[in-house]
């Protein structure tokens, strides 16, 4: 590379628990309040080269709008990120921009984000809701989950029309137990939290989509921006692309660490990051030996997503998926 100097990179990230602990390798560990923590864990855990990492953590639904230049509420669209999570649903509209990289990504493997209601709700079905006109909290159109529920709702009812609200994602559950929506489209660990609110489940739409395509249902992606060749050198992407995977790698070889990290971030907004237990089965489920390396099986899940989205009119065509 003609720079042997730093590189200096931007790295966006979702302030979920699976995206938090894939990155701590090549950032070091921070508090809550995202400074270094002192000593040798603040510093990164694995030999970055020439990459130096500032980590940003936002919404999946800011960083998927941030990544499209689209406004946000909470950030100028002009806002670019050099490595960024987004959801899968969004890429097709920054696929010239973005390449996705092999690691990082998140596969529900017969689960995924729930649609679900209250449990004195008639509805037994998702087209029972549609037939009712009834209106779903969403984590946001950007979202894959709203993605796939639009394909399965047109599946279920091609005529009727899917009634919606957008709102953070923490704010669902609660938004559907105190009756102001009639159904919720949950993601994060909201999946495995739910039911301590007298919600019940209506739709997996991992498991649905196994029952149709025996296929894992991609989720989320980490992206790379295709410019850094020009910018950096040729070959940066693919030597940035290897140390993500490295940075995943270790982070889940390093389980008791990467326990310790969340806890640390846990504060007041994320109490369930103090219970190990919890913390363990979500990991297990959205960092999967899929997220450090999506493999041809993925990259095949993704070819489907992309496929079915633009035959239904819902995402521009994606014609090659090209992980680095």
């Amino acid at each position: 590379m003609p720079d042997q100097g730093a590189i200096d990179l931007t790295l966006a990230h979702s302030p979920d628990s699976d995206d938090l602990v894939m990155w701590w390798p090549i950032v070091g560990m921070t508090d809550a309040d995202g400074r270094p923590v002192p000593g040798e864990r603040g510093r990164p855990a694995i030999d970055t080269g020439p990459f130096r990492f500032r980590a940003v953590a936002r919404d999946v639904e800011e960083l998927n709008k941030l990544a499209a230049g689209l406004p946000t509420g909470q950030a100028s669209a002009a806002e670019q990120y050099d490595v960024t999570a987004i959801s899968a649903g969004v890429y097709p509209r920054v696929q010239d921009v973005f390449r996705i990289t092999a690691c990082g990504g998140s596969f529900g493997e017969n689960y995924g984000p729930k649609v679900v209601v209250r449990e004195d709700s008639p509805a037994r079905t998702l087209a029972d809701v549609l037939d009712r006109a009834g209106t779903v909290a969403v984590p946001g159109i950007n979202t894959t989950a709203f993605l796939v529920l639009r394909l399965l709702a047109l599946d279920a009812r091609p005529d009727a029309a899917l009634a919606f609200r957008e709102m953070r994602f923490d704010a669902i559950p609660g938004e559907v137990a105190e009756g102001r929506a009639d159904a919720g489209l949950l993601i994060h660990e909201a999946q495995l939290t739910f039911a301590s609110l007298g919600l019940r489940v209506l739709t997996d739409l991992g498991q649905a989509w196994h029952e149709r395509y025996a296929e894992p249902l991609p989720l989320g992606l980490n992206v790379v921006r295709r410019d850094l060749d020009q910018r950096f050198g040729v070959g940066t992407v693919e030597r940035l692309a290897h140390l993500l995977s490295a940075s995943v790698e270790h982070a889940v070889r390093e389980r008791a660490a990467s326990r310790e990290f969340l806890r640390m971030r846990a504060g007041d907004e994320r109490p369930e990051w103090l219970d190990d237990a919890l913390v363990d089965r979500y990991l297990s489920m959205y960092v999967s030996p899929l997220t450090l390396d999506m493999s041809e099986r993925g990259r095949r899940a993704l070819e489907r997503l992309y496929r079915l989205g633009a035959e239904a009119g819902l995402t521009a065509p994606v014609e090659r998926v090209d992980p680095a």
